[in-house]
């Protein structure tokens, strides 16, 4: 599975399940979301494995997404988790910081056994590269991880991180990993936030919405379990944080509902209905015109502060009516691919990234030869409009919290 498939899949009502496997991380890196530390919380392993089991082939998502914190301080459970999934259909995708890759002088150190087990049961493997976690995992570890990954058969993708678009640490990382893999490892690229250790000094605030303008939330399609095993609508990192969370955006528990019951109450919730269609800002806009948002993400956790919106949401999408507005606005962002998508909730310049593929090779010149004697070709099937294989494969292509606040 590639990145551009996995983002493709992304708007799309409980087509994935965002699992947050710990918050300790052995790195100490100045711009974590999470404020993790090797002290953080995590949910109970066996609960985490009950819920996973849930699946069912007949009702289950896509894809399963592993993060943290780190997730590869619990290898085993990723293993495990991997392997309840993959029983049920859905496919499982990593992301990690790769503390484990880290140079110890010139020895190109092998990847631990568990770790490696754990990364190849999985069908995706994102690793995060910034300047920030460069000052404890070199850029040169991790592409040799990502190396090894590949050669593995598993597809990765890397996750960066700049001060802007224009940071020129981003351009520099981005054409390294150009060349050193030939387009063979896609892209994510994001700004740095105000949240969690980079709260006191990131300078990038997210943009005030015209509440006028349908903006779906892509981010509230995927179930969320945080680190003490709450199943959240929202994958924003305050969201995550923040006992108790809004109601509105609150699903259940890993320790009592199943996957089944979660998937339910997200597709079935009128606000959250209309929070993925026409976004927070414009559904408070339609309920209380002139009330203040206090930005894209903000204003959606505080929909609860006006029973107003929510008795709109109630009004507008419950029911069939709902449901259908509902996969008519996800079946619009999915058609439009992930670019698009990256445009809206990451760094727009970069978007492109997402979908790298290397480009088919050229075919090798042939010499013309004398036609020799033969015996004749024994008449197939002409079947119209058919392909070769080579050409069919080649011809068309198709992963944690968010800190974006204002989709584009």
């Amino acid at each position: 599975m590639e990145l551009a498939e996995l983002m493709s899949l992304r708007p799309l009502p409980g087509a994935g399940l965002l699992v947050n496997l710990t918050r300790r991380c052995p790195l100490h890196c100045a711009h974590c979301s999470s404020s993790s530390t090797m002290g953080s919380e995590e949910p109970d392993g066996g609960r985490l494995l009950r819920f996973v089991g849930s699946f069912r082939a007949d009702d289950r998502p896509d894809v399963l997404m592993m993060s943290g914190g780190e997730p590869l301080l619990r290898p085993d459970l990723v293993t495990e988790l991997a392997g309840r999934a993959h029983r049920a259909g859905t496919r499982c995708a990593l992301l990690t910081g790769a503390f484990f890759a880290a140079d110890t002088g010139s020895r190109d150190t092998p990847i631990p056994a568990k770790i490696l087990r754990a990364i190849t049961a999985v069908d995706h493997f994102s690793v995060s590269v910034d300047a920030f976690h460069e000052r404890e995992v070199p850029r040169r570890a991790v592409f040799r991880t990502v190396r090894r990954v590949l050669d593995a058969g598993v597809p990765a993708s890397l996750h960066l991180v700049g001060s802007g678009p224009d940071d020129p640490y981003l351009t520099d990382l981005v054409a390294e990993v150009r060349e050193t893999f030939a387009d063979r490892v896609p892209m994510l690229v994001n700004t740095v936030r105000a949240v969690g250790r980079a709260a006191s000094w990131a300078t990038a605030r997210p943009a005030a919405p015209d509440p006028r303008r349908a903006l779906p939330c892509s981010m509230a399609a995927w179930p969320v379990v945080a680190h003490d095993g709450t199943v959240l609508a929202c994958c924003n990192q305050h969201t995550v944080d923040t006992r108790p969370p809004p109601a509105h955006l609150t699903l259940g528990h890993i320790a009592v509902d199943t996957w089944g019951e979660i998937r339910e109450r997200s597709s079935s919730s009128p606000a959250l209905r209309m929070i993925r269609t026409v976004g927070p800002a414009n559904l408070l806009h339609r309920s209380v015109p002139g009330a203040s948002t206090r930005g894209y993400c903000a204003g959606c956790r505080r929909l609860g502060e006006h029973p107003e919106a929510l008795a709109t949401a109630d009004k507008v999408a419950s029911g069939v009516a709902g449901a259908l507005l509902d996969r008519h606005a996800a079946r619009l962002q999915a058609e439009a691919g992930p670019v698009a998508l990256v445009r809206r909730h990451g760094s727009a310049r970069h978007a492109g990234l997402v979908s790298l593929r290397p480009k088919p090779a050229s075919p090798a010149p042939t010499t013309p030869t004398t036609p020799t004697a033969q015996a004749p070709l024994a008449p197939g099937p002409l079947v119209p409009g058919a392909v070769p294989d080579s050409v069919a494969r080649h011809g068309t292509s198709r992963h944690g919290t968010s800190q974006r606040e204002t989709p584009r």
